[in-house]
């Protein structure tokens, strides 16, 4: 699927009631304006409802569909768009239905609560998998046969999953990307004024904020913190201080919550917004690293091949 080539690109979207309208449009729209902007048909894409009626999104909106879903009908790329009251939606005929239509297609998506239509399905087992932030820690506990992963999207296999709307839209414009090139992709982002795109492997938040305020407000507290302050971090027990606890017990929260460190996860937020400036920018690797927070281009590129594998430079040559 992400290779160059001129062949068009069957793509069916399942769309749930409940599903996000944001979600559904970040990952069709995308196929109209790259069909539009090349002046040819690169994706044929046609949505559908399990029944062929019209579902209303969480937002109370009713979108119209082509039809109703026809499980045994070949296509290139069939996606699951989905949001809230999964559990109520995936029905023993939504389970067939889809498991059906997954055998059918050469490659299987799912965008925001997708993910879980697909892992209910079986079709995940084995397989790397990411759904939206807010539930990362809840997938990974009702499916451990998925190595659930705090990605953006992640694509494993023949399948496909992606967070929220964003990270749909970074799918999309990745694909783009692939099938017919950069300068596409980055006409298609124009139209939406949309200028970071992110690479799959940029992580989504690492816990859920929303759900800690109310469980954790003082880790919560420390993570807004330290997104706020990456040009000129601030010491773990400056943090501490700020937010009323110990520096050992702010530790302790860190451990138990976020499986991580306070210090390495401060330093994957650094790192990760040294990332963004370095693929999405043309700041030196000098400014990144000042705007990231570290002292020298050397130590950003220590630490930045350390986490990614490869030096800024060979990020930066990659995403051209």
């Amino acid at each position: 699927m992400f290779q160059p080539t001129d062949d068009v690109l069957d793509v069916t979207l399942l769309v749930l009631p409940d599903a996000s309208l944001m979600s559904l449009a970040a990952t069709l729209d995308p196929l109209r304006a790259a069909n539009r902007i090349s002046g040819r048909l690169c994706y044929r894409h046609r949505v559908v409802s399990l029944d062929g009626c019209d579902p209303t999104t969480s937002c109370g909106l009713t979108i119209r569909v082509d039809g109703r879903l026809e499980p045994t009908m070949r296509c290139d790329l069939f996606v699951v768009v989905a949001a809230f009251n999964v559990f109520e939606h995936a029905t023993a005929a939504l389970m067939q239905a889809v498991n059906l239509a997954a055998r059918q297609a050469s490659f299987v998506g799912g965008i925001e609560a997708g993910p879980w239509i697909l892992a209910l399905a079986g079709l995940l087992d084995g397989r790397a998998a990411t759904t939206h932030w807010e539930d990362l820690e809840e997938y990974a506990v009702k499916f451990p046969g998925v190595q659930t992963k705090a990605d953006r999207w992640v694509f494993d296999g023949r399948f496909v999953t992606t967070g929220g709307a964003a990270p749909a839209l970074d799918f999309l414009l990745s694909l783009i990307q692939a099938r017919q090139g950069r300068k596409l992709s980055l006409d298609v982002a124009s139209l939406y004024v949309y200028d970071g795109m992110r690479t799959g492997s940029q992580r989504q938040p690492a816990v859920s904020l929303g759900r800690l305020a109310r469980q954790e407000p003082r880790l919560a507290a420390a993570i807004k913190m330290m997104e706020s302050h990456i040009e000129a971090p601030l010491t773990i027990a400056t943090i501490a201080r700020r937010i009323g606890t110990s520096r050992r017990t702010l530790e302790t929260l860190f451990v138990k919550r976020a499986e991580i460190s306070p210090a390495a996860f401060y330093m994957s937020l650094r790192l990760d917004a040294a990332r963004r400036l370095i693929v999405d920018s043309d700041l030196s690797v000098a400014d990144a690293a000042v705007r990231s927070g570290f002292s020298s281009s050397a130590a950003l590129s220590r630490s930045f091949k350390r986490r990614f594998g490869h030096s800024p430079r060979q990020a930066r040559r990659a995403s051209l």
